[in-house]
This record gives structure tokens, sequence and C-alpha cells, in this order.
């Protein structure tokens, strides 16, 4: 199908279209001692006298740093640290985030931030850590599991963590209330690193918890399905991702009506605009006085069936479109910015008439904006080999760019500037 997702290996000539959770509620008490705001209380304290005294044991210095580093890679500078997301498996008994804590401690990890998961006889705890930069992954994770932690998994975080939690997730329901297209990134940034994928069916009105997948309603039809490989979801996550679902059930579509002057190069002006399901006729009509040439290299596909694509890829569901409208009000092109699991294409279509004006490169501009703006890390396009002027308004960004190349068929790979996470 044209518009599902081009794959980078094997299936290139396909094309078309290839979003740190936030904290608990409370677990119920058992006892004093074992409930959410003392195992916080005890976390936070050893945090803290890890971060005054970094000194006292674990600080790497720079022959610490040189041995621990993997073979043919240069040590971090001392004294430098770096974030990591951890999660770890306890036993759910008076004493046992202690020991974690204490584990974490002796490394000179400094606890920023805590979550936890209830789970009837155990508890998942997961942390956010300032860790000395030599601390290696496999480090951390014997700390912990030395400690009593099972099936702990680390990954690194970065700054954007560091935003506090309550203000993150009013952020993400903001987010989610102003535009139907954010409900999957939204889900993202609510459960951490995972694939998102809108696909037909029907799903029970309380969806599914599978260990790593979850399956949801999704309030544009269908459903949502949300996979993360190794770490099975807890059903705190479940709950909150169902209830941010609700949410952007209960206000139906919505889609920004801020519109953008764009100038170009003759005097004229056109307006750039976010586009739905509301723009097919006008896009239809587009398409009608579109070559079967620009078809063509739009789609990699059938000229006939060019049409049958655009009611998908106009849903903000699986993506966002920039629509370009003259003067006289007529959509000149469109810019297609679509989710694929944790990757993101973007597609251009430019009437005849108004190619090489500036136009492809102004929508493409637009939309690595969006996706930057998204936390995605990199955008893609496919195309033709022969299509040099899509690969050159690939360059124009100025972004790395990866090429691959196969049967006649190019992806061209951005990378977006990752925010770089200041040293403690």
């Amino acid at each position: 199908m044209a518009d599902s997702a081009a794959k980078k290996t094997g299936d290139a000539k396909k094309t078309g279209h290839k979003a740190a959770p936030p904290r608990p509620w409370h677990r119920p008490l058992r006892a004093a001692r074992a409930a959410p705001w003392h195992r916080a209380l005890r976390a936070a304290r050893a945090g803290w006298r890890a971060w005054c005294a970094p000194a006292a044991s674990g600080v790497c210095d720079e022959e610490t740093a040189d041995a621990a580093a993997a073979p043919g890679q240069h040590s971090a500078p001392a004294g430098r640290r770096t974030l990591w997301r951890v999660r770890a498996t306890v036993r759910e008994e008076p004493g046992s985030l202690a020991r974690v804590c204490a584990a974490l401690a002796a490394e000179s990890v400094d606890v920023l931030a805590l979550q936890t998961h209830p789970l009837g006889d155990r508890t998942v705890d997961e942390f956010l850590l300032r860790a000395p930069a030599c601390l290696q992954a496999r480090d951390l994770a014997a700390a912990l599991t030395e400690a009593g932690g099972s099936g702990v998994h680390t990954e690194r975080a970065d700054a954007h963590d560091l935003v506090d939690t309550p203000a993150r997730v009013l952020g993400l329901a903001t987010r989610t209330a102003l535009d139907s297209a954010e409900l999957p990134l939204s889900l993202r940034g609510l459960l951490g690193r995972c694939r998102i994928r809108s696909v037909p069916g029907d799903t029970p009105a309380q969806g599914t918890l599978e260990g790593t997948s979850l399956r949801l309603p999704d309030p544009a039809g269908g459903e949502i399905v949300v996979e993360r490989p190794h770490v099975p979801f807890t059903p705190t996550e479940y709950a909150r991702a169902h209830a941010l679902v609700e949410f952007d059930a209960s206000l139906g579509r919505r889609t920004p009506r801020h519109t953008d002057a764009l100038a170009l190069p003759e005097g004229l002006s056109v307006t750039v605009r976010r586009a739905d399901e509301g723009d097919l006729e006008a896009a239809l009509a587009m398409h009608a006085r579109c070559s079967h040439h620009t078809l063509g290299r739009r789609y990699h596909g059938p000229v006939r069936d060019a049409d049958s694509y655009l009611r998908h890829l106009l849903s903000p569901r699986f993506g966002r479109t920039l629509a370009v409208e003259s003067a006289a009000g007529e959509l000149v092109a469109l810019g297609h910015l679509l989710w694929d699991g944790d990757e993101t294409e973007a597609a251009l279509l430019v009437e005849d008439a108004w190619q090489r004006r500036g136009i492809g490169s102004a929508l493409l501009r637009r939309l690595t904006h969006l996706a930057r703006e998204g936390g995605c890390h990199s955008v893609y396009a496919v195309t033709q080999a022969s299509h040099t002027g899509m690969v050159a308004t690939m360059r124009g960004l100025g972004l790395p760019l990866d090429y691959q190349v196969e049967e006649g068929t190019v992806v061209v790979t951005a990378a977006l500037e990752p925010t770089a996470v200041a040293p403690r």
C-alpha cells in the first residue's frame, strides 16, 4: 500500500508513511514504612547525600574512566555526569528501596526522580539518575541486582527528562487538547521510548494490556497499538495511557487554524496552514491538475491509485499535513509528516505550475521543525533516484544526511540535532 511506511531495508520501493513517563498514583498503604512517601523520602535522602559529597566514593578520576571505557572508545572527562533512566523490580517489603538507594549512593549516583508501579507483592521502581560519566550501564545493572533488584533495564536519558513531572504531564495534556495529531506523540511522551501505530479494527472499550503491548480504542476509529521491546507495561502505565485516550476522545476532532504567509521570489504570496480531512475535496482537485509524472514521483505507484491515499494522509492520527493555498483559495502543495512507529517520514507534493519556486523547501523546513518539536530524532524521505529535486531539497536543510539506495529508490534520512545535556 503506497501510504504505508517505506522500510529502509528491503521494501524501499513502497512508499507512504513509514510519538519519561509521568509519576504514579500512590500505592495502597501496607504499613507506614512501606508507603510511597516514606520510600521516596529515603530515596531523596540517599540522593542528597550523594549529591553533596560526590568525592566520598565512586567519582571517577581519569585513570578509572580510562579503565571503564569500552575498547576503542575515548573516556569521558573526569567529573562529567550522565543521565540515565533505570527500572528495577523489587519485592514489596520494608527496606527494599533503601537497599537499592544505598547501592546507588555507593556509586556516587544521584537519584533525581522516582516513580513506583505496584504489582502486588512486587514493585517496579523507575529512577531518573545522574551518574559519573565513566559508570557504564552494566555497572548500574550489577549494583541494582546485587541490592535485590531484578529485571533491571537501563537507557540513556536527556535534558527533556529533567522537566518537572507535573508540568510535563500538563504540557502533554495541553498539546493533546489543542491538536488531534498530538495523541501519538503525547502517548510516547507519557510512556517513554515505544512504538505507536494506528491500525484498523475494533478494540474493547477498556483496551488490553499484554506484556510489552498495549491496545487502546482510537477515538478516530480503529485501535492504537503501543509496543515497547523488553520492558513490560505496568497496570499503572496502562491506566495513564487509557486516561489520555479518553481525554482525547472527549474533545473530538481539532486542528490548529494558524496561517503563515509565504512570499515567493517573483513577489507572489501564498498561505501555509494545517490541513485535515476537511481538505479532501480541495486535495483531490489539486491531484486532477497535477501531471502523471508529478503524481508518479510522489506516490511511487500507479497514478490511478493516488486519490485513494489522500484520506489516510490527511488524517491527523497518522501525522500532520501542511497545505499551501494560493490567493485564489486553491491548494497548490501538500507536505506530510507521517508517524512511522519510532521514525518519521516527510513527503511533498507541489502542483506542476507552482514548482521551482521554493515551496517544497519551505514546506520541508516547517515539517522538520514540527518533527523536532515532537521529539523525533530523524526525518526521512523516500524518492526515486532520478528525482534529484527531492534530494536537493533534503540537502538544503543543512543537516547530517544518510543515503540508502536500492533498485532505483533512494531513502534520505536527516538527523535532527539532539539537545545537549549539560554536565553537572
